[in-house]
């Protein structure tokens, strides 16, 4: 799979304010993008993993740190699933 690069201009001065580097600034957007996007149900988790660049624990990790759920379903489905394994 093809990677594709999209730069995004910070002025030097928020790194220093942050007290991070450059490659510390992108790794966190990646991860706050995946979970933004996962949240709005733009992507899977698996996708949104995969954008993450982290692994399946970590992203679950900051996923609780922000109180996002992993799964977004509610009461009513799953009443409604309980339902039809037990017509099944």
């Amino acid at each position: 799979m093809k990677n594709i690069t999209i730069p995004v201009t910070i002025p030097q001065d928020i790194l220093i304010a942050l007290n991070q580097k450059e490659e510390e600034l992108r790794d966190q957007f990646q991860l706050t993008i995946a979970i933004m996007l996962f949240q709005q149900d733009k992507l899977t988790i698996g996708k949104a993993i995969q954008l993450s660049e982290v692994n399946r624990y970590e992203f679950e990790k900051a996923l609780a740190k922000n109180n996002i759920p992993i799964v977004n379903t509610s009461v009513e489905e799953v009443f409604a699933d309980a339902a039809k394994l037990k017509d099944s």
